[in-house]
């Protein structure tokens, strides 16, 4: 939203304390997940991948050719079912609640496999190419970033990527740039909407 300039504000939803199984959030989201966009005129939607698509058609940080497109969405579903599934639960168990570390580390250690295996992938292609889909910044990168530039916080060496670590400092060093641990409901913008949260 920042990068297209779109007014919006955030309502944080604390995970930890259930509030995506509350019954107010679920009247409005029934799958119970974050993130959620609530657009203006009460219309939906879930995903964060649909959600960069919807809002970036007609933009500059949409892929243009139908090849880009294809590789924008190739990258985007390994990204959720190679990177996200095995980045996200290591770094839960490791920096957001380390209390149950030792309890997972059996689970923490797989998913650091796993995700090794994706982060293999994503360097080779990284290797040759400067951004995900096409040479230009896009969704695709706002896709993959997303948990891979905090896969450090989950146990993971990104140093052993070269190809990731240099794509991770060009994409940091636009402008616009917010990173995951960046965005709290006191640092975004509460102008009219387009809203990420809820009612």
């Amino acid at each position: 939203m920042m990068q297209l300039k779109i007014a919006y504000r955030t309502e944080m939803i604390d995970v930890l304390k259930g509030e995506t199984r509350q019954p107010r959030y679920l009247a409005i989201n029934p799958n119970g997940t974050v993130p959620f966009l609530c657009l203006g005129d009460g219309r939906t939607i879930a995903e964060s991948n649909a959600m960069l698509w919807y809002l970036a058609a007609g933009s500059h940080l949409a892929p243009q050719s139908n090849y880009d497109q294809a590789m924008a969405v190739q990258w985007m579903i390994f990204e959720q079912t190679r990177l996200e599934p095995n980045i996200s639960p290591a770094r839960f168990f490791t920096t957001i609640l380390p209390e149950h570390r030792e309890e997972k580390s059996a689970e923490i250690a797989e998913w650091q496999r796993k995700g090794h295996q994706g982060l293999v992938l994503l360097d080779a292609h990284l290797s040759k190419h400067d951004f995900i889909a096409g040479d230009r910044y896009s969704i695709a990168d706002i896709a993959v970033y997303g948990y891979t530039h905090v896969a450090g916080e989950g146990g993971f060496d990104l140093s052993a990527y070269p190809g990731v670590m240099a794509w991770l400092d060009r994409i940091a060093a636009n402008p616009d740039h917010v990173g995951m641990n960046e965005v709290s409901g006191a640092s975004v913008p509460k102008a009219r909407y387009r809203r990420v949260g809820v009612k």
